[in-house]
């Protein structure tokens, strides 16, 4: 009974077992290379994973012990981003505050001119001639404080600046 049994598993199997070797020789003959890198590749990836790993510092708790070693670090630097950020804002402030100064002369500055402007008008002079005056010395009052304009020379080369001729020709 027993041995029977046997016989027929054993005699069912064998022929399957005959052909795993014949499909493993054919899958590497087809596909070995391929296979070969694969493995490589693995390996290599695996390598640079765990050494990674290996220089990686413990972890959260690692850094937990760097924070709890150094807290007078954090608060100084949190001091100085503070005072940063307020120096800054004064920075900024004050940018603002010559901004808006600037924009008052500027009204000022207008309304001195239709002051003017209408002061002209009711002698019944020329407004425009009080317009270009006051122009004048604004843009005076700008070229004094800026660099001094260079004088341009009298002379013109393109008009007989080189050799006269009644020098030459002499009678």
């Amino acid at each position: 009974g027993v041995g029977g049994v046997r016989g027929w598993w054993w005699q069912a199997a064998r022929p399957n077992l005959c052909l795993v070797p014949i499909a493993v020789g054919s899958l590497l003959a087809n596909y070995g290379w391929y296979i070969l890198l694969a493995c490589v590749a693995i390996y290599v990836i695996v390598q640079k994973i765990s050494q990674s790993l290996a220089a990686r510092p413990g972890g959260r708790s690692g850094a937990v012990d760097a924070a709890d070693i150094e807290p007078d670090l954090v608060v100084r630097r949190q001091e100085a981003l503070a005072a940063a950020r307020l120096r800054m804002q004064e920075e900024l402030n004050a940018q603002a505050e010559r901004y808006k100064e600037k924009q008052r002369q500027l009204e000022e500055e207008k309304r001195r001119q239709k002051i003017a402007m209408w002061e002209s008008m009711q002698e019944g002079k020329s407004y425009k001639g009080n317009l270009k005056l006051s122009q004048q010395e604004v843009e005076s009052g700008a070229s004094t404080s800026s660099a001094v304009p260079k004088s341009k020379p009298n002379k013109k080369p393109l008009r007989g600046g080189g050799l006269e001729l009644k020098n030459i020709v002499s009678p």
